[in-house]
Formats: C-alpha cells, sequence, structure tokens
C-alpha cells in the first residue's frame, strides 16, 4: 500500500459524512467569548463563539475553514458541547491530543464520536487542524468563564 492510498482511505464515509453536517455553523449574535486559532502548517482555521451561563456552555456556534479531518472533529465538538463544563472541554481536547500523539483512549463521552479521527494519528501535519475546535472552545470558555466572575 502507497502513504496515498492510505491517506485516501483516511478520508472514510463517515468522516465525509460529518464534514458535511457540522452543527452549529455560524456566529453567535452576543458570545461572552470568542476565540479563532489557525493551523500555521495547513492555513485551517476555526473560530468559536460561545455563552455560558452556571458554569456551563449554553450556546455555540463556529465558523470552521478546515480540511475534511479539522471539519469532522468540529462536527463531533459542536454536537457535543453544549451543557459542558470548561474542565469537560478541556479532558476532551486533552484525550484527543493523547489519542492522536500516543495512541491514548478515546476521548469521554459525550465527545467519544472523535474516535472515528484515530486513523489520523499517522500524519501528525493533520493533528493541528483536528484539534483546532476543541483548542478554540477551551481557550473561549475560560474566558467566558473569567468574564463571568470577572
Amino acid at each position: 500500500m502507497t502513504a496515498e492510498t492510505d491517506l485516501i482511505k483516511l478520508y472514510s464515509g463517515r468522516i465525509l459524512e460529518l464534514a458535511a453536517d457540522i452543527p452549529h455553523l455560524g456566529r453567535l449574535d452576543a458570545p461572552d467569548a470568542s476565540v479563532k486559532k489557525r493551523s500555521p502548517l495547513c492555513g485551517s482555521t476555526v473560530t468559536v463563539d460561545l455563552n455560558m451561563r452556571d458554569g456551563k456552555v449554553s450556546g455555540y456556534a463556529q465558523d470552521v475553514k478546515a480540511c475534511a479531518l479539522g471539519q469532522a472533529a468540529a462536527s463531533v465538538v459542536g454536537g457535543a458541547i453544549v451543557g459542558q463544563t470548561p474542565e469537560q472541554i478541556g479532558a476532551a481536547r486533552d484525550a484527543l491530543r493523547d489519542m492522536l500523539k500516543s495512541d491514548g483512549p478515546t476521548p469521554p463521552a459525550p465527545f467519544e464520536g472523535l474516535e472515528v479521527l484515530r486513523p489520523a494519528s499517522a500524519y501528525k501535519n493533520r493533528h493541528a487542524s483536528i484539534l483546532l475546535a476543541l483548542d478554540a472552545a477551551v481557550e473561549a470558555a475560560a474566558e467566558a468563564r473569567t468574564a463571568q466572575t470577572g
């Protein structure tokens, strides 16, 4: 098998389905925090807007300009993030990073759908794009919490 064939297999039907149906696309009118992250290697960007109430994400929107892998990750994150605490979002980001870099366990529920991206672990140049949505969400949740506790 060639590297090109392996890369084609990476873009499985499930990853393409997720990339084509990203929840919460767009921007919030009045976010508590907004964070834009960019992968310098590939140029993918994700902007996350979120609102928090009672320590949990109550509103979420994302503007995703990324490869199919980054879009698939954003899709899973968008479907799981409302109702989560900053700690839960951070744990999901850390688990995703460990899964990609060192074959760690699947991210915890409700982010377990990120398991579909495990085959991308062999493509280190794709890791940053896959992590963008959670990296931005972690930072936005921290900013929103700080703004609320002032």
